[in-house]
């Protein structure tokens, strides 16, 4: 089985393409085939003037029209597709949406900031983990950041935030958001043990990678502290050319680290683990629950 996803974020949209291989065994083996990013950067229009321009719709159909033509070639049999924080503040995104389905064929829903936290928690990675322990899943977006807890093996809160990466660099976050994000994490980690971090988002992946950490191994809060110093004095084209960065990766990377350093700080969490997975990926997954009759 074929599946794909498309994730319409704030900074990016992305095309994953996986194939899901069933066996003798209980789960199924999820095989990813490709992954295709855009840097749309709609958070820059609408986090600024509330609505997106002529110019970025236009790159939405054209990317969208592309999506379309790999995923006859490689024979996708299922779909997917949501839009986040972004379409979702963009006073024209709901005709945006027709629009591309009415031209397109293909519908994109505009999901909720609960929404996006149950599906980037359809990874299940957290079942994966320690059942003893209490972990603490960070997903840091253009536009918002959800957070869930998870406590011997079961789901205790979880809660999103518009703190994002593009919101940030355009001073649209408020003192009292914050201070609510505080008080969120303040309030559900309270009686819990050890609270380890688990991070989603490219800008958390390309650390990572910068960091040369084998797979598995934990970034520690110290190291996203030296990375948000060292980045926090170059300049945009010194973070290029000194850690091979792309334009629409050096600039909301500080930020990213930020949220990342405070949400952590706030639960006192000392590691953070980096799976690789975000939001497509729990899309594919909510979307083979779906056509395997697993849910409604």
């Amino acid at each position: 089985m074929r599946l794909a996803a498309i994730d319409i974020g704030s900074n990016a949209a992305r095309l994953l393409i996986t194939d899901v291989i069933l066996s003798a065994q209980k789960e199924p083996e999820f095989i990813k085939i490709a992954l295709i990013r855009v840097p749309l950067r709609l958070g820059f229009d609408v986090f600024e003037k509330g609505e997106i321009s002529e110019q970025k719709i236009n790159r939405i159909f054209k990317t969208i029209y592309a999506y379309k033509h790999l995923m006859e070639v490689y024979e996708v049999s299922h779909l997917r597709a949501c839009a986040t924080s972004a379409m979702r503040d963009a006073a024209n995104g709901p005709d945006i949406i027709k629009r591309i389905e009415e031209e397109t064929g293909i519908s994109i829903e505009i999901i909720s900031g609960q929404q996006e936290a149950s599906l980037i928690n359809e990874n299940h990675f957290a079942e994966h983990l320690a059942s003893d322990e209490s972990y603490l899943y960070i997903d840091v977006g253009g536009g918002s950041t959800e957070l869930t807890f998870f406590s011997d093996g079961r789901m205790m809160a979880k809660e999103s935030f518009n703190i994002g990466t593009i919101r940030l660099l355009k001073d649209q976050v408020t003192e009292n958001t914050w201070d609510a994000m505080k008080d969120f994490i303040k309030k559900s980690t309270r009686g819990l043990h050890h609270i380890t971090a688990i991070g989603s988002g490219g800008n958390i992946n390309k650390i990572f990678s910068l960091s040369k950490r084998k797979e598995g191994k934990p970034l520690t809060l110290g190291m996203l502290r030296d990375y948000y110093k060292e980045f926090s004095t170059l300049t945009l084209q010194q973070r290029m050319m000194l850690y091979k960065l792309r334009e629409d990766r050096a600039d909301v990377i500080v930020p990213a680290l930020l949220i990342y350093i405070n949400v952590m700080r706030w639960a006192d969490a000392e590691e953070i683990v980096v799976p690789k997975i975000g939001l497509a990926d729990g899309l594919i997954r909510s979307l083979y629950d779906e056509v395997s009759g697993k849910s409604v």
